[in-house]
């Protein structure tokens, strides 16, 4: 039997809506600490806190100023995060953060204590967000990838996509590890024909994006693509879940469409009706590294569009969705197609592709990375 040790996670871009990286950071400490292992989760937040979690994870919260113009993140200062570090003595790290907290696997070289950082977002893709041009943008992420990659022992890459640009530098440590998806939580059965009607207010089908709105998600063109099909004469409606920086525009952007915003939806099985009662998911970010929120709506019995340019590309396949290029006349047609298939096939195609991606089997492979068997 593998000993228990102590399993410090790291991550700073979370909080108490900040979606796909909660969510995978809870359920992998839960996979570890069922296991047998000690797990400790060190995030920002507005003040000190020291609590255990109902999946068994010890979260302790470290004051940490709010980020302008980003709905809410926060962003603790690392000099903190090594105080508390010296203080825990992990055995093992784990970091959620390539920004602010890439130097914590300096400190783990220097203390023996064996690291893992997990690749949660494209670099590259990050700064030519920032509008730096493409190959500069390409040239700054090698040199600091190569730097923070040397520094841990291992760098998981979630997807392919994920992994191009640590292949482009030839890294040489690092490992695929697909995550999961709570297919309990998610399930098809969830599907609500009475929440669909009040819903889709008499239109045919019902579309939803489901996400945070800001800039890098690209809610936009979910917007635009209700209209190409309102124009094209397609009765649909789109729900909007979610909250962020952008609400604002984007409510303007949608002014006399079928969009209803439905803002922050607090529970998951809330969001889990809600994705298995849709028609549609559109997923049309295009740097998404994994996509957690589009894995939900397969699993929900749901197909999915989602941007070529993105990771999503390799998880969603023709019988459960499509990867279309990033205009909305391209999402507005795949969206048509999928319509015209017959619902049953679509959504047990849907479920199929999800159950493909189970948080065991992530567990067991950031354990394997981790050296905790």
């Amino acid at each position: 039997m593998t000993r228990a040790l102590r399993i410090v996670q790291l991550a700073n871009f979370y909080g108490p809506r900040s979606g796909g990286l909660r969510t995978a950071l809870h359920h992998l400490g839960a996979g570890y600490a069922a296991r047998g292992h000690e797990v400790v989760l060190v995030v920002p937040g507005p003040r000190r806190d020291d609590e255990m979690l109902p999946n068994g994870v010890r979260r302790i919260t470290v004051p940490a100023a709010k980020i302008p113009w980003t709905g809410g993140y926060r962003l603790v200062d690392p000099w903190r995060v090594t105080a508390l570090l010296e203080w825990l003595r992990p055995d093992r790290i784990e970091v959620s953060d390539r920004l602010t907290l890439r130097g914590m696997g300096k400190w783990a070289a220097a203390h023996d204590v064996p690291s893992v950082v997990i690749s949660h977002e494209r670099f590259d893709r990050l700064l030519e967000q920032l509008l730096l041009p493409a190959a500069a943008a390409r040239r700054v992420a090698d040199w600091a990838n190569a730097r923070m990659a040397a520094s841990y022992d291992t760098v998981v890459c979630t997807t392919e996509f994920a992994r191009e640009e640590f292949d482009r530098i030839a890294s040489p440590n690092v490992l695929r590890v697909p995550l999961g998806v709570d297919l309990a939580t998610f399930a098809p059965v969830h599907r609500d024909s009475a929440l669909h009607a009040d819903l889709a207010r008499g239109a045919d089908a019902l579309l939803v994006h489901c996400g945070r709105l800001s800039v890098e998600k690209h809610v936009e063109r979910s917007i635009d693509t209700v209209a190409a099909m309102a124009d094209a004469g397609d009765n649909v409606r789109l729900v909007v879940a979610g909250d962020g920086p952008r609400r604002e525009a984007l409510e303007r952007r949608a002014a006399g469409l079928p969009v209803t915003f439905l803002g922050f939806v607090d529970g998951r099985r809330d969001v889990a009706r809600l994705l298995a009662t849709s028609d549609v998911s559109l997923a049309p970010g295009p740097h998404e590294t994994f996509g957690l929120a589009a894995l939900e709506a397969l699993a929900s019995g749901t197909p999915v569009v989602v941007s070529r340019s993105s990771a999503l590309r390799e998880i969603v396949g023709p019988a459960c969705g499509a990867a279309v290029s990033d205009h909305a006349p391209a999402f507005a047609g795949a969206v048509s197609k999928l319509l015209g298939a017959p619902e049953p096939s679509r959504r047990a195609a849907a479920r199929a592709r999800a159950e493909q991606f189970t948080w065991p089997a992530a567990v067991d492979g950031l354990l394997a990375a981790l050296h905790a068997g």
